[in-house]
């Protein structure tokens, strides 16, 4: 019974590193896409604001969530 503590407290513990892992690729997409938004707005005469650029945003966000849950469910089961 030992082992599955430590192995879910490990498997809480991936899940926190996977929503940190998500956190960072998230600022990432939505920088680049908020950058070529501008760009195709100035040159490329796009007609939907760079802001449509933080819509990319949503899907991370409920992966980081559902990554948060787990870890914490998990974490909670382990004690």
């Amino acid at each position: 019974m030992k082992w599955m503590v430590k192995r879910m407290k490990k498997l809480s513990y991936l899940f926190i590193a996977i929503a940190i892992l998500l956190s960072d690729i998230m600022c990432f997409v939505v920088a680049y896409n908020y950058r070529d938004m501008l760009c195709g707005i100035e040159h490329a005469a796009y007609s939907a604001p760079a802001n449509v650029a933080f819509l990319s945003a949503i899907p991370f966000g409920i992966g980081i969530i559902i990554c948060a849950v787990v870890a914490y469910t998990l974490h909670k089961k382990a004690r």
